[in-house]
């Protein structure tokens, strides 16, 4: 293993992973955000700080060679990165996501070796879920893994893979085989020299320019063990949607915090310019502030209750934790964008700018995002759905 992940060990151990995550962002990720930003750019600056400290494996577990970190920790730490960053946070929450199913559902020998290869070199891992053809649904695919002699084949057209001209590998859906339905799908790990990546289109997108969300179309091959254990209907449902979330709302979280932030500082100034005198604005800054403290314990109440559960396969399938997932996501991504509105009003046009120290324009783009990863319409037919079978718990 390499020294920088030993002494990445010595580090967190001493701070938390948390605590480390938080120093990069205000160190490295925030001075970065407004030209990641502007340039619609990769935040390497900050996945490269979060690679020399070896976070990028914190939720690999120890005998593995990662940090042992558990998903209240990341998640903490994505809190207080997305506050700086909240593109460089989307990146580091979207590998996290596709650490947390290889480290509980990639089990075979050759899956633990690429995860141990992974701490040593510190990969960045993308997913290639959404296909052409799909409508979206991450639950169905039109492309299939073609097993033979030990090695697979894959090719798919996706509309979106996030920073995958900067990832060092791919986890892909497909489906099982040829002759299987849309719904049977694997997940696969895809990587050099066996993987190409052919870029369709560019990312100008309103907000999180950062994560260079632009469309491929992939094609790989490698060594059939490189598919995981368990089905991806078990992924998704136990590890995959759960943990993504979280993540996700951690970071809107962390958008939101910067957005109070803000708001409570211009309030203050306010405050000191007329001593004696309360700001009209205050009040509406305890209301902030109040719904904020609703969204932080949201965030991390779902974080410990997946905690509570994630070694328990029945409980992580069950229909109420599903439902309580999807309804973090759907509260949290609406969350965001009341509070940093809200902020917004209390700034005035101050806010509106695009320069200066009370500016939440990047905030509000970035907050607009969150309810259309995987559309929150979507997320409450489904929810509907299981409410209509589902006896409580």
């Amino acid at each position: 293993m390499s020294s920088v992940v030993s002494d990445a060990t010595v580090v967190a151990e001493a701070g938390g992973v948390a605590r480390q995550m938080a120093d990069i962002g205000k160190r490295v990720a925030g001075p970065a955000a407004a030209e990641v930003d502007e340039l619609s750019r990769f935040p390497s600056e900050a996945i490269g700080a979060l690679r020399a400290e070896g976070l990028l494996t914190a939720l690999v577990p120890r005998p593995l060679g990662g940090l042992g970190a558990s998903i209240p920790e990341v998640s903490e730490g994505l809190a207080s990165l997305g506050r700086h960053c909240a593109s460089a946070a989307m990146v580091a929450a979207m590998h996290h996501i596709q650490v947390a199913c290889l480290v509980r559902h990639g089990r075979n020998d050759h899956l633990r070796a690429f995860l141990a290869e992974a701490v040593e070199h510190q990969y960045l891992l993308a997913s290639a879920t959404t296909e052409v053809g799909t409508g979206g649904d991450v639950r169905s695919s039109v492309c299939a893994v073609d097993v033979d002699g030990g090695a697979f084949h894959v090719h798919k057209e996706a509309p979106v893979i996030s920073y995958g001209s900067f990832a060092d590998a791919v986890l892909v859906t497909a489906r099982r085989s040829a002759d299987s339905p849309e719904s049977d799908q694997v997940l696969v790990v895809c990587r050099p020299p066996g993987l190409r990546l052919e870029q369709v289109g560019e990312w100008n997108a309103l907000g999180f320019r950062g994560t260079c969300s632009t469309g491929f179309v992939l094609d790989a091959t490698g060594d059939a063990r490189s598919v995981l254990d368990d089905p991806y209907s078990d992924i998704s449902t136990r590890t995959m949607l759960p943990v993504a979330h979280i993540l996700w709302s951690s970071l809107w979280l962390g958008i939101a915090t910067a957005a109070v932030d803000r708001a409570r500082r211009f309030v203050q100034a306010e405050a000191r310019r007329r001593p004696g005198t309360t700001p009209a604005a205050a009040m509406r800054l305890a209301d902030a502030a109040a719904l904020h403290q609703q969204f932080s314990d949201l965030v991390r109440s779902a974080a410990l209750r997946y905690q509570e559960v994630e070694d328990d396969p029945e409980a992580a399938s069950s229909l109420g934790f599903a439902i309580a997932m999807n309804s973090l996501k759907v509260s949290a991504s609406t969350l965001v964008v009341d509070v940093v509105r809200e902020c917004m009003v209390i700034v005035g046009l101050t806010s509106y700018r695009l320069d200066g120290p009370y500016s939440l324009g990047r905030h509000l783009r970035d907050a607009m995002g969150a309810s259309l990863m995987v559309n929150n319409d979507r997320i409450m037919t489904n929810n509907a759905q299981l409410l209509l079978v589902h006896r409580g718990e």
